[in-house]
């Protein structure tokens, strides 16, 4: 990776059976791949082992983050609390954006719990999130956003700020130790 690439990981954090969460990362990780200053790191949390190593590796090698995140009874998903819980210093100092998406809220109340942890774990959350309500209802069968210019505006103006935040946390981490 040269270094005027960011690695971004894209995690998704639905792990149910029946999910919708790989069908807003796929269309998400295409929005992100077409940036001209990132790197995808796709990771989704159903198919890889957590709490563990290969998460931990990914994570650390990322400039920044993105949590694809349905809103479970108000809040985000077990399984992602679990793999931010076993996650020690990878987020420190990097910045973390959101992808939401469930019925009404667009998965908004999932976000603000979120950005909770994450400040716990030192993480400078984005501010702009894409939000998508009735998900299930935006997408075609295809996986294509039926207001594609919406959701692909959205997309656009977050991973901008994604992007400006990992140039300056990049550098922050390069030049001073954390908290000095």
């Amino acid at each position: 990776m040269s270094d005027n690439r960011f690695q971004i990981a894209v995690l998704t954090a639905s792990v149910r059976e029946g999910r919708f969460g790989p069908v807003v990362a796929e269309w998400f990780t295409g929005q992100a791949a077409r940036h001209p200053e990132i790197t995808v790191d796709p990771i989704d949390l159903a198919e890889i082992p957590y709490p563990g190593e290969e998460l931990s590796r990914r994570l650390a090698a990322a400039d920044g983050v993105v949590l694809i995140t349905p809103e479970y009874n108000h809040s985000f998903p077990g399984p992602l609390k679990i793999a931010l819980d076993s996650i020690g210093d990878e987020l420190r100092g990097k910045p973390v954006a959101f992808v939401s998406y469930g019925g009404l809220s667009g998965g908004l109340r999932a976000v603000e719990a979120l950005r909770v942890v994450l400040a716990e774990l030192h993480a400078v959350t984005v501010r702009e999130t894409v939000s998508i309500h009735s998900a299930w209802a935006q997408f075609t069968p295809d996986g294509e956003p039926k207001d594609a210019k919406a959701v692909n505006d959205a997309a656009t103006v977050m991973l901008g700020q994604l992007v400006w935040w990992a140039r300056a946390l990049r550098t922050a981490r390069a030049t001073h130790a954390y908290g000095s």
